[in-house]
Formats: C-alpha cells, sequence, structure tokens
C-alpha cells in the first residue's frame, strides 16, 4: 500500500510536463504513472495544478544562531516553503558565531534541526583565519566554503585576499569540495565609496557608481583563474551583470569547472527601480541597467546562467531607514519570492519553459551541489513537490509573508501562479497560507 498519491497532476519533469499521478511510499516517489491503481493511505487531488520540484534555495541567509531578530530559521524556511521551497543551503555568516568550525558547526546543526520547516545544508566559511579548520568543516557536513572577494561589512568575517582565497581553493579542491565567491574586487569598490563619501555624496545613485559593472568583472576573472590553477570547482554566487555571465560562461566552455548562480531580484528590477524602492533593494553588487538585465535574462533563456537563488538577507527594518545610503543594510529579502518571479517574468512574459525552471530552481542546485535523490519528480527521488496553481494571480501584500519582517521590494507586485501545497519527503509542510511543520528535517550533504 501506498501512503500518497497526488492524483491528476502536471507534473514538470525533464521530459516535459505530463498529466499523471505520483505514487509516494516511505517518503520517496514510488510509481509515476497516468492513473496508479495500488490503494494508498492519502489522495490528494492535484487536479488543474503543476506539479514542480519542491524549490532547493542554494543562497539564504537565516541569521541563526545569535541573530534571529533578523530572521530566524523557524520563520525564514516558512517563507521558503510557501515559495515551494523544500531544502536551503544557509550561508555562514550574519549568524553569531559564524560558521568557522566544528563547534560553530555543531551549534547551528542544532539550531536548525529544532526549528526549520524544510531540509537544508550548511555553507562553512572560508576567511584567512580559518584555513586549517576547513577539513573539520568538511567533516562536519558542510556543502562548501563560502568567501568573500569585497568586505562582507562584518568584521567577524573577513573577506579573503588572494593569497588565502589561492591557498583556501587548495584545500577545498583537496577535500572535494565547491568555494563559492563573492565576487567583486575590494580595491575598487573601496576606492570609489571612500571618494563618494569624502565629498559628502551617498545616495542610492552615488552607491551604485562605487560599484560599477566592471569591479564585478575583475573579481570574477580573479576567482576563475584560481579555479583553474587549484582544480578547485567554483561556484560564483548572485552574478549582477550579463557582462559577469558571459566572462563565467566563457571560461567554463573552456573547461574551468564553475556554476553561474543570479538571483530572482537581478531579473525582477534594475537599478532605476532603486529610486523608489530605496533600501528595500539595496544589495551588492547592485541592481543593474536595463541593458544589462536584459543581457542577464537572455543568458537565462539560453541555459547560460546554471542556478537561482533568493540570496535573502533580512535585516530589522529600522536598519533599513536613514540618509547616508552607504551607511544602511544591503540586502534583499525575497526567499517567498523566487518561484513567483520566474513564472511571472520567465514563464509568462519570455517564453522560459517549466522544464527550465525546474532546472534551474531544483535540478541543477542538486545536482551542482551531489544531493542525493534530490531535484527531481522522478522515481526513487525523495518526494519534494510544490503544488501551483498557473491559471491564478496573486498581488503580494505584507499579510502574505511569512518571514520575521513583512518588508520585501516585491510587496505590491502581481504575480503569475499560486502555490498552493508543499511537500517534503511526502509531508505537508504548506498549505493554503498555513505552515506545518514535518516529523523531520535532514542536512544534507553531498554524495558524489
Amino acid at each position: 500500500m501506498l501512503d500518497l498519491i497526488v492524483r491528476t497532476g502536471k507534473l514538470v519533469t525533464p521530459e516535459g510536463v505530463r498529466q499523471a499521478d505520483l505514487g509516494i511510499k516511505d517518503g520517496q516517489i514510488a510509481q509515476i504513472a497516468p492513473e496508479i491503481s495500488e490503494p494508498a493511505r492519502q489522495e490528494v487531488s492535484a487536479e488543474g495544478l503543476h506539479v514542480l520540484p519542491g524549490l532547493i534555495d542554494v543562497h539564504v541567509h537565516f541569521n541563526e544562531p545569535g541573530q534571529a531578530h533578523w530572521e530566524g530559521i523557524a520563520t525564514g524556511s516558512a517563507a521558503l516553503a510557501a515559495g515551494g521551497g523544500t531544502a536551503f543551503f544557509d550561508m555562514p555568516l550574519n549568524s553569531l558565531p559564524c560558521t568557522l568550525d566544528a563547534p560553530s558547526f555543531d551549534q547551528k546543526l542544532a539550531a536548525m534541526r529544532a526549528s526549520s520547516h524544510t531540509d537544508f545544508a550548511l555553507w562553512g566559511g572560508l576567511t584567512p583565519q580559518n584555513l586549517e579548520r576547513l577539513p573539520e568543516l568538511a567533516l562536519r557536513g558542510v556543502i562548501g566554503f563560502k568567501a568573500f572577494m569585497s568586505n562582507s561589512g562584518l568584521p567577524e568575517f573577513p573577506h579573503c585576499d588572494d593569497g588565502s582565497l589561492y591557498e583556501g581553493m587548495r584545500i577545498a579542491a583537496r577535500l572535494g569540495l565547491p568555494v563559492a565567491v563573492h565576487a567583486e574586487s575590494d580595491a575598487l569598490t573601496a576606492h570609489f565609496a571612500r571618494q563618494k563619501q569624502q565629498q559628502g555624496q551617498t545616495t542610492w545613485r552615488d552607491y551604485l557608481d562605487s560599484r560599477p559593472v566592471f569591479t564585478e568583472l575583475e573579481a570574477i576573472q580573479r576567482a576563475l583563474l584560481l579555479a583553474q590553477e587549484t582544480g578547485c570547482r567554483l561556484h560564483i554566487v548572485h552574478i549582477s551583470s550579463g557582462a559577469g555571465v558571459a566572462l563565467a560562461a566563457e571560461a567554463k566552455a573552456r573547461g574551468v569547472d564553475v556554476s553561474l548562480e543570479t538571483c530572482p531580484h537581478y531579473l525582477a528590477f534594475t537599478e532605476e527601480d532603486l529610486e523608489r524602492l530605496g533600501a528595500l533593494a539595496k544589495c551588492a553588487p547592485p541592481l543593474r541597467s536595463g541593458d544589462q538585465q536584459t543581457l542577464l535574462w537572455n543568458q537565462v533563456l539560453q541555459g547560460l546562467v546554471d542556478i537561482i537563488g533568493s540570496d535573502h538577507s533580512p535585516s530589522p527594518p529600522e536598519m533599513k531607514q536613514g540618509d547616508d545610503f552607504f551607511a544602511l543594510w544591503g540586502g534583499i529579502a525575497g526567499v517567498q519570492s523566487t518561484l513567483a518571479v520566474l513564472l511571472t517574468e520567465g514563464w509568462q512574459a519570455r517564453g522560459l519553459a517549466l522544464e527550465q525552471i525546474a532546472r534551474l530552481l531544483a535540478t541543477n542546485p542538486a545536482q551542482r551541489f551531489g544531493l542525493q535523490g534530490k531535484g527531481l519528480l522522478a522515481e526513487g527521488y525523495d518526494a519534494d513537490f510544490a503544488l501551483v496553481d498557473l491559471q491564478q494571480t496573486h498581488t503580494l501584500k505584507p499579510q502574505d509573508l511569512h518571514q520575521r519582517h513583512p518588508i520585501s521590494p516585491y510587496l505590491g507586485r502581481r504575480f503569475v501562479g499560486v502555490v498552493r501545497e508543499t511537500w517534503l519527503r511526502g509531508q505537508r509542510v504548506y498549505a493554503l497560507g498555513k505552515i506545518e511543520k514535518p516529523n523531520e528535517v535532514r542536512l544534507l550533504t553531498r554524495h558524489l
């Protein structure tokens, strides 16, 4: 007997969209067939709904332990589930302590197991001060190492100079783990920011001018060269520009082992939106021009971008208030809206296929980071999926948000598609606006 049958949904698979029943047993997909005759303990109708693999968001900051007043695991993972997500990778900074050694990993792992509504993986930090601790983080089960090439804004997580990044990549290559880099030139962005601030120029436009596209390209080029020299698997996070994708994609075509991530906010907003949205849309790298966004969308459509992660980086509202744009917290709260952006700006507006959305948000993250049994609607895979109504639209309101602080640049935006339910290993974790706690959540580790 099956545990669950999801009836007559439109399943989004690599081979295309097809109507079928989904049979689930012991948390895994046991059968996919036009009509399953075997009895089940529970049946759910998905008639008229699309069934997508659960989103795997490889880039979030949930700020716990130590800074749960910024977000917290319970609210952050609830927002993820409300957006169709079933797993996230938490970044090693914006929590106290940062995940830089085995004890800090253990502390975060305990918090995750106590509070998360979904499965999760943990990034370990890579800084000039913890190179000797990388092996112990690998033994604990980090999914990879995250390094900043420019000032992180947090003294407890210093950025890597070239020598530290090179040595860290050598160690990561030996350990068989990827390194994710925030690719902006520290020397150049600090120089331009200092020039602006010394002249009292601190508006949103001045902030943009201090981080031009070429400061991202310079760092991407350096990271690619170091990855090529060390044999390290490289993941470039939040590429903001079409020019950045082009540079990394060219290296990938030459054989450099690199994956390319962009974020929904770079696809939904341009730099001109900063005048209207203010610090709600401040991020680093910053929003780019309409021309760069057009190029970026074309690259998404061509399959040059591998992964789209939210880079959910919230803060208390007061950290977004003030006259000096440089001093305001840079981070966008958007973990609940990733699928909505892709359906609206991608599927509806630009003809991005649903299969491609599933690849960007689930299949590619699972394959790149070696997540066994994740990211596909296929027999033998975990029963992680979202039921989505593509016939409906919704306008995002503060009361819709499950994150701690109901502020987001996406508020008031009309989106195509409504996530009706989200299921994690055959357990419903979200339905009709309400979060349900699963019996178990799991730490996801790399399997090759």
